[in-house]
């Protein structure tokens, strides 16, 4: 995947770090998702909750009165973009909108001073650790494998997935178009941008909320930013490419050297400055969406995790790795939105969730090492309750649905509070994935209610400050993620 000089940059960056963690101790920790999974909410809710005293029971250092002082410093990249915590924090709180996701790559760095659980380390000093939180999309963790792949092989995976279920007529205009054109005549500039637009309009539609689609790569095409109408955007797979050489200047040469082009500009250096300097990471996944969407949205997820958990080589570093390419040796698969369920289902959620990891895992041959998967809700927009229907009590989730948001036959207008009986997940996975497996046209689950709701009304004091912002389980992911290091 990386060159001799790739390598020794890595080696190089990784002494850096180490060399400046004896003067301060840091963790890195990344913060991913795939499609609408609430990065930016989570990140926001872990900060502030940190900041200002949340309830957080399930995180060791806080329950046992350990931590003295949390706060915000300056973070060490300078040409990496700041997150902006203050202004997602004042979405969600005050203006109670979920904040704009992740477009680009991010980093806050937070840094808590503890005492030491031990009384030999506590002796010497106060203990510190640094958190860098290193954000970033999805789409682009899911770039990484194809520094493994050439244009053909890449051609070759991209077009045989486009063909299969829902795809096949979401591709046809760009499938069409492939076979329509003379690969190995000459290259043709208006040829190119015709088929990377209607290979991208593609993507897009995969990605759109009706189809809740994961495995989208190359995954600038769908978040270009400065990159926008460059060669290294402009090309997309073929259809049927021959094994021989292509001829100098055909459009199949220009394909495939603006491939290669991609992979140097854009997947080499995020993976070489920030990716191979992760210690840890979650990767947040809106499995809810997935499982309501359907078969081929819930076998594309465990597509995408089968991708994504290839890339993270989790497992515990020898002395030699943590110098030279460290491992990320704690990796937290995170199941969000737990809040749209009753809490009879979380368990089910996480349960489904672990599967489709543990199916993942087999796919690629790891040995699971270092990953764990739980529910969660980064901040929780719903409360629960009990309604009589029929003489029979009835669990559901009450909360404030988003401006337009239909249940049955009523629409909401983002102001008006409602109760909703979201569903059950099933309470073995097994009929679940065995429908899925067989091929059914529909899994073996009960209807479900999916609402998005807005963020919930938070009380602030006096000073204008939010003591705590309500979650499911976010204290026991901070504990998993970073907890031991605090110990």
């Amino acid at each position: 995947m990386t060159s001799l000089t790739d390598d020794a940059a890595i080696a190089l960056d990784n002494l850096a770090d180490r060399a400046a963690n004896l003067v301060n101790p840091t963790l890195r920790l990344g913060v991913t998702g795939l499609s609408r999974a609430g990065k930016t909410v989570f990140i926001s809710s872990l900060v502030h909750n940190l900041l200002h005293g949340g309830r957080l029971p399930l995180f060791e250092p806080i329950r046992s009165g350990r931590v003295s002082a949390t706060r915000l410093e300056e973070q060490p990249d300078d040409a990496v973009p700041r997150f902006q915590y203050e202004d997602h924090i004042r979405a969600l709180v005050r203006d109670r909108v979920w904040p704009d996701s992740t477009r680009a790559i991010s980093e806050l760095r937070l840094t808590i001073e503890y005492k030491s659980a031990s009384g030999w380390n506590r002796m010497f000093s106060p203990g510190r650790l640094s958190i860098d939180i290193v954000d970033y999309p999805g789409e682009w963790l899911l770039d990484l494998p194809l520094l493994g792949q050439d244009f053909r092989r890449f051609s070759e995976a991209t077009t045989e997935l486009a063909r299969t279920g829902i795809r096949a007529e979401l591709a046809r205009d760009w499938l069409d178009l492939c076979a329509a054109v003379d690969m190995d005549g000459p290259a043709d500039e208006m040829v190119a941008r015709q088929l990377a637009t209607t290979f991208t309009a593609y993507l897009r539609a995969c990605k759109a909320d009706e189809r809740s689609l994961s495995t989208l790569p190359p995954g600038r095409f769908l978040m270009p930013g400065d990159l926008e109408g460059s060669p290294a955007l402009t090309f997309a797979p073929l259809v049927g490419m021959p094994e021989t050489r292509p001829p100098k200047g055909s459009l199949r040469a220009m394909m495939e050297r603006r491939y290669e082009a991609y992979k140097s500009v854009v997947v080499k250096p995020f993976f070489r400055e920030h990716f191979a300097r992760l210690d840890r990471q979650i990767v947040l996944v809106d499995a809810l969406q997935a499982i309501n969407r359907g078969p081929e949205a819930v076998q594309d997820l465990e597509r995408a995790l089968a991708d994504v958990l290839a890339c993270f080589r989790a497992g515990t570093n020898t002395l030699l790795s943590s110098f030279v390419r460290r491992r990320i040796d704690r990796v937290l698969v995170a199941a969000t939105k737990a809040d749209h369920l009753h809490h009879e289902s979380h368990d089910r959620l996480q349960a489904i969730t672990r599967r489709l990891v543990d199916r993942a895992i087999q796919t690629i041959g790891m040995s699971g090492a270092g990953i764990d998967v739980m529910a969660i809700a980064s901040v929780r927009a719903t409360r629960e309750a009990t309604v009589k229907r029929d003489g029979h009590d009835l669990p559901v989730i009450v909360g404030t649905p988003m401006e337009g948001e239909k249940v049955g036959s009523e629409r909401f207008d983002g102001k008006r509070k409602t109760a909703v009986f979201p569903g059950d997940l099933p309470e073995d996975p097994q009929p679940f994935f065995r429908s899925l497996d067989e091929g059914a046209p529909h899994l073996d689950l009960p209807d479900l209610d999916i609402v998005r709701f807005r963020p919930p009304l938070i009380e602030e004091t006096g000073g204008g400050i939010t003591l705590s912002v309500p979650h499911i389980r976010l204290d026991r992911a901070m504990q998993f993620l970073f907890g031991d290091r605090l110990a």
